[in-house]
């Protein structure tokens, strides 16, 4: 009984911290357009983003990601895979691992924006918050299929997954800079 409460844990805040990276890409992505904007436009809505970011990233999405870890390895624990470690709890650790090192990178991102240091577009950006979104279908086929067959109609599933995301985002671009 007690597996199934630490995995209920463990799904509220991978939604969270999922949420939280989803969001605080998109904060990142209206952050770097006000640059385009006119004083006193352009301090007034970076000092916004930035407390938003902030706010974000240390109630919501940092906890949630340590969360998120401790009750996976309490997971891992109370099932004992840590005697057998299934091929595809290995393949979905790593990419849990791509997940915490995108968290990082994201962390060093808000960083940088708060002193003014915005070396990506908001396109680059968009693409960037696609990454997330392929690492999260990644993890969630391992996990619900487990079967190398079907990992690998999952594989092929979010390539193709993954090229339709990044057509949509040019397609997004030449329509907003028709507008």
């Amino acid at each position: 009984m007690m597996y199934q409460y630490v995995l209920a844990i463990h799904i509220i805040f991978v939604v969270c911290w999922m949420a939280g990276l989803f969001y605080m890409v998109r904060l990142f992505i209206y952050h770097t357009e006000a640059q385009d904007k006119s004083e006193p436009a352009r301090t007034i809505l970076s000092e916004q983003f930035e407390v938003m970011e902030r706010k974000l990233w240390w109630i919501i999405a940092t906890p949630s990601m340590y969360i998120v870890i401790i009750a996976g390895a309490l997971m891992i624990h109370l099932h004992k895979w840590y005697m057998i470690w299934p091929g595809w709890l290995v393949i979905k650790l790593l990419f849990v691992v791509g997940l915490i090192v995108y968290h990082f990178i994201c962390q060093k991102k808000m960083k940088l924006m708060a002193q003014g240091k915005f070396s990506w577009t908001s396109t680059q950006l968009r693409l960037w918050n696609e990454l997330a979104t392929i690492l999260l279908f990644a993890i969630v086929f391992l996990v619900v299929l487990k079967s190398a067959l079907n990992w690998i109609f999952g594989v092929v599933g979010i390539i193709a997954f993954s090229i339709i995301l990044m057509m949509a985002v040019k397609i997004y671009k030449r329509f907003r800079e028709k507008k």
